[in-house]
């Protein structure tokens, strides 16, 4: 299990690729707040859930000074069908080798109906423009979720 982070760690820097193969980094987002969420995979129902909340609620988001990337083990390819499938305008990031999603603290062992299997956790941050954690929500569930961040940021 890798250590989660907690309200004033600095956020592991990373650079991945988008889903067109164009590399992205948390560093590029200094000085704006970014909403940076973690699924296990794409055009699954609950991702696909998600992502569409992330994606109704942009502008709003993207009004109150907030920017959002999603990030998930899933290889390019598939990361860019989904985009294309579910309109989405957010950059998808891949990280097959899991790197980024451990120093995150979000991949490990979970449960999943009734058994404990080791995966991506569902989970949410939000980064201060100086690069550190403002908020970290684990273990999120998929429906509502978004409502609920948008809630808790007055957004």
């Amino acid at each position: 299990m890798s250590t989660r982070l907690a309200v004033g760690d600095a956020a592991p820097d990373f650079t991945l690729p988008d889903a067109d193969g164009k590399p992205v980094s948390l560093s590029d987002y200094r000085g704006r707040r970014v909403i940076v969420y973690f699924y296990p995979a794409a055009s699954t129902p609950g991702c696909t859930k998600q992502a569409c909340d992330f994606r109704d609620s942009l502008a709003d988001l993207g009004d109150a000074g907030l920017e959002v990337i999603g990030i998930s083990p899933d290889k390019q390819a598939k990361l860019a069908k989904f985009r294309d499938a579910e309109g989405l305008t957010f950059p998808l990031l891949s990280d097959p080798d899991r790197e980024v999603l451990t120093a995150w603290g979000v991949y490990g062992e979970k449960q999943m109906y009734g058994k404990t299997i080791t995966g991506v956790i569902r989970s949410t941050f939000l980064v201060d423009p100086d690069g550190k954690i403002e908020q970290a929500l684990y273990n999120v569930r998929a429906s509502g979720h978004v409502a609920k961040l948008r809630r808790d940021l007055k957004v």
